[in-house]
């Protein structure tokens, strides 16, 4: 069965977060502060669930567990598991300096991905910035040192944000989201984290939250980061009178695109790969063959490989990931 699947977030509410996404991305929750909504996920620690059609009120993994893999497309074969998350960041204050380790580290000692990341900034206050990796190389021993006596940020790159601008974070590559950012993050599918400083913060036990230094020192790349230390540079592929498409990031992990539309919009979905698009402004209809559904801002549709053409007609923004 291959329908697009309107789905439901699992809601994180992180000491950092604040409340946009209740207040401006339709996220309904009593928590208090929504740090994360997983807006893609097939995880342990969070799983998306279906709205509509004949699969509503399942899992994600449920229908790919009972329609076959298949549905991932070709391209996520090669990965054990659900390849991708995908997430809506609200920092309403600096997250940890931390660091992912890569696939044969993580495989190793947490048994499951390390995670490389991209990141869409989708809005943020005037003078944001964020961490991205160090000014120059550094030893495993200043690096402990630094971590020890509270110096570590002065060697690390403080990059300026505005929004639309796009980061890549390899594994590996110390890094921190600055406080009033809102980001969409295409990520690996994995949720280790190895934190290494964190501004003197308690958590709600009244305890300072666990920093993981020797994980840390193990995967860290004590070196400034093999890309430039500036956003990347957006590629237009497609400019017509009713929408606008730019490639943001592709690796051999994910492909991310912009799209704004102002009128309407065809695409399709091969036997390549899914697709997952979330609305960051407006409100679409997405037409697929019989299937007509309105997705605003805030929400997230999951596209099952080989559903063919659809098409998109509003006036409105998304992301749109595939592998």
């Amino acid at each position: 069965m291959l329908y697009p699947m309107k789905l439901t977030a699992p809601l994180k509410d992180y000491l950092w977060g604040g409340t946009k996404l209740k207040d401006e991305y339709g996220k309904v929750t009593d928590k208090d502060k929504v740090s994360e909504s997983w807006e893609l996920a097939c995880h342990k620690d969070g799983m998306n669930i279906i709205e509509n059609g004949e699969f509503a009120g399942k899992t994600l993994q449920e229908y790919i567990d009972t329609e076959g893999k298949g549905v991932l497309g070709e391209n996520a074969q090669k990965f054990p598991y659900f390849p991708i998350l995908i997430k809506l960041i609200d920092a309403k204050d600096n997250l940890s300096v931390q660091v992912h380790p890569n696939d044969d580290y993580a495989m190793r000692v947490e048994g499951e991905f390390g995670k490389t990341e991209m990141w869409y900034i989708v809005d943020c206050e005037p003078d944001a910035s964020l961490i991205y990796g160090f000014k120059e190389k550094i030893s495993k021993e200043e690096f402990a040192q630094r971590i020890e006596n509270n110096t570590l940020l002065e060697v690390c790159n403080q990059v300026p944000v505005k929004k639309g601008d796009v980061f890549f974070i390899e594994a590996g590559t110390l890094h921190a989201i600055g406080k009033g950012i809102l980001i969409a993050e295409i990520q690996q599918n994995s949720n280790t984290t190895y934190r290494v400083y964190d501004f003197g913060r308690v958590g709600a036990d009244g305890k300072p939250r666990e920093l993981h230094v020797e994980k840390a020192k193990d995967v860290t790349a004590l070196m400034p980061p093999t890309r430039p230390v500036k956003p990347l540079a957006r590629i237009p592929l497609a400019s017509a009178s009713e929408y606008k498409m730019d490639l943001l990031a592709s690796c051999e992990l994910f492909t991310v695109f912009h799209v704004d539309v102002a009128g309407k919009c065809s695409l399709n979905v091969d036997k390549s790969s899914f697709q997952s698009f979330t609305v960051l402004d407006g409100s679409l209809e997405l037409s697929s063959g019989d299937e007509k559904i309105t997705v605003k801002k805030g929400e997230t549709v999951f596209l099952p490989a080989d559903l063919g053409d659809y098409e998109l007609v509003g006036n409105g923004e998304i992301v749109l990931s595939m592998v």
